[in-house]
C-alpha cells in the first residue's frame, strides 16, 4: 500500500515492524537499505500526520470577546 494512502495508526504500526526486522539483523545489505528507506518515508508521513493533528488542535483557542460558554471556535493560522 501506499504510504500516502495509510493512516497514522497503520503507518505507525508499519514502522514499528520496519525497525524490528533491521534490528533483528537477518537481512541483506540490500533489503536493510530499502527498508531503511521505507521506515524514513513512514517516519515523515507519521511526523507529516502529526503535524497537521497539531495545526488543527492549535488553531481552536477561545475566540476573542466571546463569553467560556460559547466556546471555541477556529481561528487564522499565523505560523511560526
Amino acid at each position: 500500500m501506499e504510504i500516502e494512502n495509510l493512516s497514522f495508526e497503520e503507518a505507525f504500526k508499519e514502522l514499528e515492524k520496519t525497525v524490528r526486522r533491521l534490528e533483528e539483523g537477518d537481512l541483506t545489505l540490500d533489503e536493510s537499505i530499502a527498508l531503511f528507506e521505507r521506515g524514513q518515508a513512514l517516519a515523515r508521513h507519521c511526523g507529516d500526520r502529526l503535524d497537521g493533528a497539531e495545526l488543527r488542535i492549535s488553531q481552536l483557542v477561545p475566540s476573542s470577546g466571546q463569553s467560556e460558554e460559547s466556546g471555541y471556535g477556529p481561528v487564522p493560522f499565523e505560523g511560526e
